[in-house]
């Protein structure tokens, strides 16, 4: 019997299918439809047997959630182990499903540390800081380009090398521990970044004085020369804190926040 393989065809539909893995998000399975629809032209291509096709989509349908770029990856790896499976139908197709599961956390872990806490801040400081230079469309292009680079350039990875790699990938970066140190380093770049961005978007002036005979002390002023911007960083660490530690919701801190800063301005306390 003539070896089932996958063309390059396949594969560039496999990716493009990728790309809308959230289309279906549900709060049941996740991105389960999503997956399944990367998987169907591998399922078309390497089974014959209706039998089988079914039993693929359903090993496919199961619960899968991760970081959507990076998804890529074990979309790219399913692909060649379904692959192997019509090829080889000794080979037990849970282990399929296991990789996938075996996959899901570390990558969101990446995907989010790595692209959304750091690469899109990045991206996102450099498109303001052009448009506050006055440059206009220059800083919402760089973002919306910069970005599509970012994503489509690891899609196309996730799913070629993926596929490329197959089983390897997986036995090599779980005993080298690669996504865990990655996860780490980013992580630390994120809070950096994300802590640099704090003087320069949360302000709050308090615009009072108090007079003692001929001396007059600025309380803004005075709070600056002890740390500039320490009102803002407070602040933030005081919505963090309500966040994590008391579990309020962040859309309850917008409008309490909006409430404090309307009737703070309004009595002369914040200016």
């Amino acid at each position: 019997m003539e070896a089932k393989k996958l063309t390059k065809k396949d594969l560039w539909r496999v990716f493009w299918n990728q790309m809308a893995i959230r289309g279906t998000n549900n709060y049941e399975r996740q991105q389960n439809g999503g997956f399944t629809q990367a998987m169907m032209p591998v399922i078309e291509r390497v089974y014959d047997n209706d039998d089988d096709k079914r039993a693929a989509y359903e090993r496919h349908m199961e619960y899968f959630l991760t970081q959507d770029m990076v998804s890529a990856i074990p979309v790219g790896i399913a692909a060649a182990m379904e692959e192997m499976h019509a090829n080889d139908p000794e080979m037990d197709p849970s282990s399929i499903n296991a990789v996938k599961t075996a996959l899901m956390g570390p990558l969101a872990g990446l995907g989010d540390s790595l692209l959304n806490g750091t690469a899109r801040p990045i991206l996102a400081s450099l498109a303001i800081s052009l448009v506050q230079a006055g440059l206009g469309w220059a800083g919402p292009i760089l973002f919306v380009v910069g970005m599509s680079i970012v994503s489509i350039g690891i899609r196309y990875l996730g799913v070629f090398q993926g596929y490329k790699q197959g089983v390897k990938l997986v036995e090599k970066i779980n005993s080298s521990g690669l996504i865990t140190k990655i996860t780490d380093i980013a992580a630390i770049a994120a809070y950096t970044i994300v802590g640099g961005f704090i003087p320069a978007l949360v302000f709050i002036n308090i615009p009072i004085e108090i007079a003692s005979g001929d001396t007059v002390i600025n309380i803004q002023e005075t709070l600056d020369g002890l740390m500039p911007g320490v009102l803002g960083l407070s602040y933030t660490f005081l919505m963090y804190w309500l966040v994590t530690k008391k579990k309020i919701s962040a859309v309850k801190l917008i409008f309490l926040t909006m409430v404090v800063a309307i009737a703070g301005v309004y009595l002369g306390i914040l200016g």
